[in-house]
């Protein structure tokens, strides 16, 4: 039961970032729309993460799983689409320093964190008392990560791989610090590898194919993958390549130069 878990928790995370990619990718018109839509799959995800809080199966564990995916890319596509972001949408002063730097960074993303938060503590409240908490725990795995690679973004990296950014965000560039590396940095990476090898032990303890074991199994994929990511940070390698077949754009300009 190790395997198949894994690689449910590659496959959403590779096809959430791609659908998150290429909607953002398309023109601006579409925004509206897409993220509606999104936001009617965010709560259909929702209800199913209430509905199926009490079924401690693999199967319910899967399906708080995914949903939780889902409705973190609709935080996602709110935030990159420029709907929920920050109250600063304008580039850091070249003076800006210590804890006049950190307000004005924080501001540009604030909203977006509380909404995030918001929705954790939401997911958590519709699951409060009962054995299935996949949609929880990956949900607030997933905000922890984002957090990290926020911070380390901002404390500065070697590889910024800042590609993914639209240009209606591209303000929140001057916030990043491009350098050899940061005292956080070190701690993200170990902390990811240390909380998929714990996940995994607890998955090992669990009973076979239950959604427990599942569920641990779930976010150890999903912390090493986290890993990973903080990793495209220091190594030479643009993780934003990867998602450059995925973008609407990249599409287009293809087809325009086959002409």
């Amino acid at each position: 039961m190790t395997v198949p878990p894994l690689l449910f928790a590659l496959v959403m995370w590779f096809i959430g970032t791609a659908a998150v990619v290429w909607l953002d990718s398309r023109p601006r018109v579409t925004f509206g729309t897409s993220f509606s839509l999104a936001g009617v799959v965010a709560v259909l995800a929702t209800g199913a993460v209430w509905w199926s809080a009490a079924d401690a199966s693999w199967s319910g564990a899967y399906l708080g799983f995914a949903a939780a995916i889902l409705i973190w890319g609709w935080h996602e596509m709110g935030f990159l689409m420029g709907f929920v972001a920050g109250p600063n949408r304008l580039p850091c002063p070249d003076d800006a320093t210590g804890w006049t730097r950190l307000k004005l960074a924080t501001a540009t993303v604030i909203h977006h964190e509380i909404a995030i938060a918001a929705t954790a503590l939401l997911l958590f409240a519709l699951t409060w008392g009962q054995p299935n908490q996949a949609a929880p725990l990956t949900f607030l795995l997933l905000f922890v990560l984002r957090l990290s690679a926020k911070f380390n973004l901002y404390l500065g990296v070697p590889n910024l791989s800042d590609e993914v950014f639209p240009p209606h965000l591209a303000y929140l560039k001057s916030y990043f610090r491009k350098r050899a590396g940061n005292a956080l940095l070190p701690v993200s990476v170990l902390g990811s590898a240390a909380l998929a090898c714990w996940a995994w032990s607890v998955a090992e303890a669990a009973p076979a194919q239950s959604g427990g074991a599942v569920t641990a199994t779930l976010l150890a994929g999903l912390s090493a993958l986290g890993m990973v990511e903080h990793l495209f940070l220091v190594l030479p390698l643009r993780d934003a390549k990867m998602w450059h077949w995925a973008s609407a754009k990249n599409k287009a300009a293809q087809a325009a130069a086959n002409d």
